[in-house]
């Protein structure tokens, strides 16, 4: 039986089909979801148009979940352009993001992003804060200052971990674990269910089917009690699970499945594990 407060249900949404939540005179749209201490966008990006960020309060994050994106990313000082899979850090201050090809982008903002908070299509679940997840307190700076750092897959070795192998990167905002692709479904006899006492999980589907298994722990009031839930997913479509919830993911297409999971601010028990976050020399950990 749990000790903690009985958590909200889990959070779910496909993404990139029915109305955007916004439109660019360009033409590209966006799909925006939120978490307890973040807010994701998700953008079908228009070659030769433009996403733009002014006074951007802290660090945040551009996925490219595919090898069919390129974009140049522009900040005060700096051009980058980046092709295929990446995870990209993007400084504070004024930025731009411009589609070379059409292609698909994944921005990451942390609550001090307040003007996006309610552009969020679950933005009511957030009305009040959740009981059991800390709120949002970023990471220390980089000790050689914010810039541009692109983060290719191509580039980064895969941590090799028994159960999920992954490319895991962090910044002063997120933690980035861009899991291996599966073929074919997972092994349903070799699951991991697991639980997080004080952090969300937010876990983006962008490619493949998956099954979310999710269970609610007891508490002692049995009017708190919910049955067990099997959420079955496409790609893309983003899931947020608050803890304690026990939850684990299952692979079930038949072709290529690739997950990526998102937690704000970064994971201390990850990064307290030497070797496994790719950048960890670049991204120190709070001093705890």
């Amino acid at each position: 039986m749990t000790t903690l407060a009985t958590p909200p249900d889990v959070e779910f949404s496909d993404l990139g089909t029915g109305d955007p939540d916004e439109t660019t005179p360009g033409g590209s749209s966006t799909w925006y979801f939120r978490g307890h201490n973040f807010v994701l966008a998700h953008t079908t990006l228009v070659a030769g148009d433009v996403l733009e960020r002014g006074d951007q309060p802290d660090e945040y994050v551009v996925i490219l979940p595919y090898e069919q994106c390129s974009v140049e990313i522009r900040t005060q000082g700096e051009v980058e352009r980046v092709s295929g899979k990446a995870v990209v850090m993007v400084p504070p201050g004024n930025s731009a993001i411009a589609g070379v090809e059409d292609c698909t982008v994944v921005r990451l903002f942390s609550a001090r992003s307040t003007d996006l908070l309610d552009k969020a299509r679950n933005r009511d679940s957030y009305a009040e804060p959740h009981p059991n997840t800390k709120p949002f307190e970023p990471w220390p700076d980089p000790p050689e200052g914010y810039r541009i750092r692109p983060y290719r897959l191509a580039d980064l070795e895969v941590t090799q971990d028994a159960v999920r192998p992954g490319q895991i990167v962090r910044c002063s905002t997120f933690m980035i674990n861009f899991l291996a692709p599966r073929v074919g479904p997972r092994d349903p006899d070799s699951l991991s269910p697991h639980d997080h006492d004080d952090f969300e999980q937010c876990s983006l589907a962008v490619e493949g089917e998956y099954v979310h298994h999710l269970r609610t722990p007891w508490s002692k009031r049995r009017s708190e009690w919910r049955e067990d839930q099997h959420l079955r997913c496409g790609s893309p479509s983003v899931a947020v699970i608050p803890p304690p919830m026990i939850h684990t993911s299952e692979a079930v297409g038949s072709g290529t499945n690739q997950l990526i999971d998102i937690f704000c601010p970064p994971r201390l028990d990850f990064s307290r594990t030497p070797g496994r976050v790719l950048n960890e020399d670049t991204y120190p950990m709070p001093n705890t």
